[in-house]
């Protein structure tokens, strides 16, 4: 069996580890309201008022309590420094930043809600454990030490203390998952079968694999939440991460797993307008919002496949990268110069023993790889090398800030036909699924049963 899934609401902890990329949360204080002249009048109150103590009262008034454990303001402010890290703290309006911190709020109270249930379970996570991880991500996304994330978490408008207990909450939900789901969990062999047997006979026909971001509404709410998904799909075109988005703010199943619908065919969206829009898009774009039943989609085309065939974008490439820096200081029309130089002499080279040559000639350098497979370019390369024959080189590609370059083509190895997943394979993607939906039911649980006092 893969590992076992996170649960699809709240935000999980992988997106927030990738968000932590750079920069200060910007914290913003609201304006109290001016008290009515002469409203205190008659409490011959001082008017220099020194408060005496720490003044923090957010520490100090919960924003929710469940089964009797507090969530204070102060815990959602630091999950909100991580997040808003994530988007580089991009501007946020002040409708934005409410709706986030109701989402984090809603992340927190699940969080608590795990950490309870293994707790009533005599399980408690121990804090070698959570220490053990917080090292291991230390030092592994952000190559600091334990002291030095200490410090960038605070910098970043958030606590060392809120990412221990966001592990908290994922250590007990996995410890949940695997003692009380994934034991009782069934595939048969017979269904494992029959599923071969459907992708065998759907060889040849084109799967999709999808990521989704579906924001619910209500005929009151239709309007704001369609501004909302729109603002989602720009900040995703201006550079952000489709999983990430989805991870916080989608309201799918499929949220936990960053959107991830996994390989489908079209008529498995159910909607004819989906199934439409879909069809026309090209790995890597991106569309939406769309207006469904319920709510709006955003829809993501990670890629395509033809069932059981092979695809050219599997291919291993030999290459040869023919690249041509210009100093910030030389002038704009040498730069251009030079790069009508490097355009002439990409068109003179016919193989790949004439590149070091001709380089050399130029000033320019040569850098080969002999295994980089075509889906691993950027889309617009994708298309110029499945075109190329061995020995041509790609147009010159770049701008004069950052140099011009070509790759030429040296040699390909055309990727075999595959059967498509093996058994084994199809067994654990089913048991996943499974333990999947299970826990969506068991999360569902546990908020119905619990008693949560919102301040």
């Amino acid at each position: 069996m893969t590992g076992l899934t996170r649960k699809a609401a709240g935000i999980g902890l992988a997106a927030l580890l990738a968000a932590l990329a750079a920069g200060a949360a910007a914290q913003q204080q609201q304006q109290q309201p001016a008290a009515p002249v002469g409203a205190a009048d008659s409490l011959n109150l001082p008017p220099d008022v020194k408060i005496l103590g720490k003044n923090d009262l957010s520490r100090r008034k919960a924003t929710a309590i469940v089964n009797g454990t507090l969530i204070t303001g102060t815990d959602v402010e630091q999950r909100l420094g991580l997040v808003r890290a994530a988007a580089n703290n991009a501007e946020m309006s002040p409708e934005q930043l409410q709706q986030l911190r109701m989402t984090l709020l809603r992340a927190i109270i699940d969080e608590t809600l795990e950490i309870q249930e293994a707790k009533a379970l005599k399980h408690e996570v121990s804090r070698d454990e959570i220490d053990q991880s917080y090292a291991k991500i230390a030092a592994e996304k952000f190559n600091m030490t334990k002291d030095e994330l200490d410090k960038y978490l605070v910098k970043s408008g958030s606590s060392p203390e809120s990412l221990r207990r966001q592990i908290e909450g994922e250590l007990a939900w996995d410890w949940l998952l695997r003692n009380n789901i994934a034991p009782f969990v069934n595939v048969s062999e017979g269904e494992v079968t029959e599923l071969y047997q459907r992708l065998q006979a759907a060889k040849g026909s084109t799967e999709y694999r999808i990521a989704e971001i579906f924001l619910s509404d209500t005929p009151a709410t239709r309007d704001a939440v369609m501004q909302n998904a729109k603002r989602i799909v720009d900040q995703i075109r201006d550079n952000g991460n489709v999983a990430q988005y989805a991870r916080q703010f989608s309201e799918a199943s499929t949220a936990a797993v960053g959107g991830d619908l996994g390989w489908i065919k079209l008529e498995q969206l159910q909607n004819p307008q989906l199934e439409q829009v879909a069809s026309e898009l090209n790995p890597g774009q991106l569309v939406g919002p769309i207006e469904v039943p319920g709510g709006f989609d955003i829809l993501y085309l990670v890629d395509k496949r033809q069932v059981g065939m092979a695809d050219p974008r599997d291919s291993i490439l030999s290459l040869k990268q023919v690249s041509l820096d210009f100093p910030a200081t030389m002038p704009e029309a040498d730069a251009k110069a030079k790069a009508i130089v490097f355009q002439d002499a990409v068109k003179e080279m016919h193989g790949c023993g004439e590149v070091e040559p001709i380089a050399a000639r130029i000033g320019a350098q040569v850098v080969q790889n002999d295994q980089v497979r075509v889906r691993d370019l950027p889309d617009a390369l994708q298309t110029l090398m499945l075109q190329l024959n061995v020995g041509q080189a790609t147009p010159p590609f770049g701008s004069l800030k950052e140099g011009v370059r070509t790759l030429v083509l040296c040699g390909r190895e055309d990727p075999q036909a595959t059967n498509g997943p093996s058994t084994d394979q199809l067994m654990a993607q089913l048991e996943d699924d499974r333990i999947q939906k299970r826990a969506q039911r068991y999360l569902r649980d546990l908020r119905r049963d619990a008693v949560i006092e919102y301040n």
